[in-house]
């Protein structure tokens, strides 16, 4: 399945799980209606802006709208059939590792972040508590968590949790390479 197709067709069946209209996932997210049917109906070329939104306001990690509509729970992903998505307005590249397993709480996504490119995902609050770690494998990226900022580089591993607007940037003239691992964990309540 195209990847787009794909993504169209989780954000289609996550948000009507969830007993959500159109209107209320735009609501809940602060995407706009005709942009998420545009998404659902395979129409656009969504950003990692939009779709990390999109994510959050369905209570899933970005990383769940690139997994196939109809998840098998295989503990083994071969590389051939780890999904790809390239941002259209970045052009970083993501691949989800993992197995889909939708009772582990934990996700590996690896990044190529383009040379000068930068990403910033505006979302903060989140039903679920989302542990990350960024693990620097080639180059050197600059990420910013709320008002914090580091500059990491090969080897360097950067954690923190995932309810404050993230930024990552590569200022410099060589891509970076890095594993993005999440763990959540269910509200308490």
């Amino acid at each position: 399945m195209d990847i787009n197709a794909r993504i169209a067709a989780r954000v289609s069946f996550l948000r009507q799980e969830r007993g959500l209209s159109l209107d209320a996932l735009a609501t809940k997210c602060s995407v706009s209606r005709s942009m998420i049917s545009l998404i659902e109906r395979g129409q656009s070329n969504a950003t990692a802006v939009v779709l990390e939104k999109l994510a959050t306001g369905l209570g899933v990690l970005l990383a769940a709208l690139f997994e196939d509509p109809q998840p098998q729970t295989a503990p083994l992903m071969r590389h051939a059939d780890q999904p790809e998505w390239r941002d259209p307005q970045s052009g970083y590249l993501r691949r989800n590792i993992s197995p889909p397993n939708p009772q582990s709480p934990l996700r590996i996504v690896e990044v190529q972040f383009p040379a000068g490119a930068k990403v910033t995902y505006e979302t903060a609050a989140r039903e679920a508590l989302v542990q990350q770690q960024v693990w620097i494998l080639e180059g050197r990226m600059d990420v910013s968590v709320g008002n914090a900022h580091y500059a990491i580089a090969a080897g360097d591993c950067l954690a923190f949790q995932l309810n404050l607007p993230v930024t990552f940037h590569n200022p410099h003239r060589k891509p970076a390479r890095y594993a993005v691992i999440t763990c959540t964990d269910k509200p308490h309540g």
